[in-house]
């Protein structure tokens, strides 16, 4: 390989990138959203600034992807939080437990997804709309919700999916001093809603070390949402500087 080709690789090994070089389409991606209530004060404490809380909910998500381009069929899971930055209202992406290595790396080298390594599962029991979320062997979280309850209008649902992502990127060089420091945003293009329903929902949250989504304990759950649609990611943009 020559010099002048080591730039156009996509990712390592060279021989067989963990990620593809693709426009990465979701098809029939499936939404479990449980917004609830929680501890205001463990929400001040991970919410970076110049990011505003607007409250003291947090969303529990569960996403089911069968059907993504260049990445195949997983999920994953993980908590987002309300904020505010210079008026516009969006999410900060907290964390996110994934069960596929491309979309892992993809998504932290690329963009500034959150993601780690999990076991999320989504599926139908009956009449019961289930989400779980397993760290190794161990269980971390456990949704239900009442399956196709309540019709959500097609706008309303594209809105949930379509609300501004933003999250905290951070690199470091090889004697661990901060290279990268960046408040990123991204948004949900694209949105193609076939199915959206809300309906009654319970969620419990087990303590982990690793994946410690029970440091924000479930009070009331005020909404939850079913919802199955084709879409595209965006690419991130860098709002805010960290390092200067």
């Amino acid at each position: 390989m020559k010099k002048e080709d080591v730039q156009n690789i996509v990712a390592t090994p060279v021989n067989a990138p963990v990620f593809p070089a693709v426009d990465i389409f979701f098809r029939n991606r499936e939404y479990l959203n449980i917004v609830y209530e929680t501890d205001l004060e463990q929400l001040r404490a991970v919410v970076p600034e110049p990011l505003e809380l607007i409250g003291n909910q947090i969303k529990f998500e569960v996403i089911n992807m069968p059907d993504s381009t260049g990445l195949g069929s997983y999920l994953e899971c993980g908590h987002v939080i309300p904020v505010r930055y210079n008026g516009e209202i969006g999410e900060f992406y907290l964390s996110m437990y994934v069960n596929n290595q491309a979309a892992i790396a993809s998504g932290r080298e690329v963009a500034s997804f959150p993601k780690k390594y999990g076991s999320p599962k989504l599926f139908l029991d009956n009449d019961v709309l289930v989400g779980t979320l397993d760290y190794h062997s161990l269980r971390v979280a456990q949704a239900t919700m009442g399956y196709k309850y309540y019709p959500i209008k097609e706008e309303e649902a594209k809105a949930i999916i379509g609300t501004p992502q933003f999250m905290l990127k951070q690199h470091r060089g090889y004697e661990g001093e901060l290279i990268i420091s960046e408040l990123t945003r991204s948004q949900i293009t694209d949105i193609q809603v076939k199915e959206a329903y809300r309906g009654p929902a319970r969620l419990e949250l087990f303590q982990h070390v690793m994946a410690p989504l029970a440091d924000f304990p479930v009070g009331k759950i005020m909404d939850a949402q079913h919802i199955i649609a084709d879409l595209r990611l965006g690419g991130p943009k860098k709002m805010f500087d960290y390092m200067k």
